[in-house]
């Protein structure tokens, strides 16, 4: 398995997703804001197809119109503050029209399910730096936002009156996600790439730890879940989203077993 580049390739993707994923999604879970993961991915969908027909790379066109609706999520907050939800149909909406008329035009020079399932053999050299680049930088900036994303996630209103600058750094956190979006296509496929920022999330929490903790125990499972899936989806030939998808809930499950086992041994 480890003689092939193509594979190669993908478990170096791999692991760069597993850390950011979790990264991010920890404080989406925390803010109740996980359905942004999905409309964000849906988002991706329309930067794929721009891509695709323009001729121009489909992980960077991704990630430019993802940040975009990211920051349009964001904008539009301020105008149904009681009806979040509607804001991620309006981009759902937008995003989906996009890309079915481009690709329903045939000028699509790809294979699409590449980018709607995840593919391990479609991940070259190119996007692999792509990927780096954008982790890196998107990590870069987590370590510079970390305490006041923390203030922000656990009392907004609180974080506003301490004079943080709250509406400017969701707009960056906005781009994170986006980033995290456009990096994770290749390898999970945009249809469940959202699942992959709430399932490690989810598992850890039922851990009951601090925050830092939570973090920590994210990124570990999501490291598992996606090495996993990507060995498992190799040897039965299946698309890798599907099987990382498979086992981020087979591990939350386990998760979940372990802790009742555990509660129920307590005195």
């Amino acid at each position: 398995m480890l003689q092939y580049s193509f594979m190669q390739n993908a478990l170096i993707a791999g692991l760069f997703i597993s850390v950011l994923c979790p990264l991010v999604g920890v404080f989406l879970v925390l803010k109740r804001h996980s359905m942004m993961g999905d409309a964000l991915s849906h988002a991706s969908f329309a930067g794929v197809a721009i891509g695709l027909v323009s001729g121009f790379n489909p992980i960077l066109t991704a990630f430019l119109f993802t940040s975009a609706s990211g920051l349009l999520i964001e904008y539009l907050r301020s105008y149904y503050k009681k009806y979040a939800e509607l804001i991620l149909v309006i981009v759902m909406t937008l995003s989906v029209g996009i890309a079915i008329t481009l690709i329903s035009m045939g000028r699509a020079n790809a294979n699409v399910n590449a980018y709607l399932f995840g593919s391990i053999l479609t991940v070259t050299r190119q996007d692999l730096m792509t990927v780096l680049a954008l982790s890196i930088v998107s990590v870069f900036m987590v370590s510079i936002l970390y305490n006041q994303l923390i203030y922000i996630t656990l009392d907004e209103d609180g974080a506003k009156i301490a004079g943080i600058r709250v509406k400017l750094i969701n707009y960056l956190f906005a781009l994170l996600v986006g980033a995290t979006i456009s990096v994770s296509l290749r390898i999970m496929g945009l249809l469940v790439v959202s699942s992959m920022i709430a399932m490690p999330v989810a598992a850890a929490m039922q851990l009951n730890k601090g925050f830092r903790k939570t973090l920590i125990y994210s990124i570990v499972f999501g490291f598992v879940d996606i090495m996993a899936g990507l060995v498992i989806s190799y040897y039965i030939n299946s698309a890798p989203g599907g099987t990382i998808a498979l086992t981020s809930v087979a591990l939350l499950i386990l998760v979940m077993a372990l802790m009742r086992i555990r509660t129920r041994s307590l005195p």
